[in-house]
């Protein structure tokens, strides 16, 4: 039971991290397409590279606790899993803005919900933060 408790309690703070690196990701698309001019999918890529600094740092000294893993190694590994969440969540939000004409914020969203859940959070919890690799 305290492994099934310890496994909701890490999946709700990676969550909260989550959310913290997704507003100032969108922010940051946002005021860049609205405000500044950026094409929408180049907005999109440098509101990812903000939200992915975010969440590797809090990641790393909140969500699972990582002091003792090497931050070079655990670096190295985020920016693996970092390389395809960007590619997908660019990719995602243009085809399914491209594809179904809906607002590139609602497309943003919806792969970003997606992609956060399938792909970031699990890469994370197996390969990025894995207890088996603290030094």
């Amino acid at each position: 039971m305290a492994g099934l408790r310890h496994s909701i309690l890490t999946f709700c703070k990676a969550e909260t991290s989550a959310m913290v690196a997704s507003v100032a990701d969108f922010g940051l698309t946002v005021l860049l397409t609205e405000v500044v001019g950026v094409w929408y999918a180049y907005a999109t890529l440098m509101g990812a590279v903000t939200g992915a600094v975010i969440n590797c740092c809090v990641n790393y000294r909140w969500v699972f606790s990582a002091a003792g893993l090497s931050k070079c190694g655990v670096a190295l590994r985020y920016l693996a899993v970092w390389i395809g969440s960007i590619a997908l969540n660019t990719t995602g939000t243009y085809l399914l803005t491209e594809l179904t004409g809906i607002n590139y914020i609602i497309s943003k969203i919806v792969v970003a919900c997606l992609v956060a859940t399938l792909w970031n959070y699990q890469m994370q919890r197996v390969y990025v933060f894995q207890s088996k690799r603290r030094n």
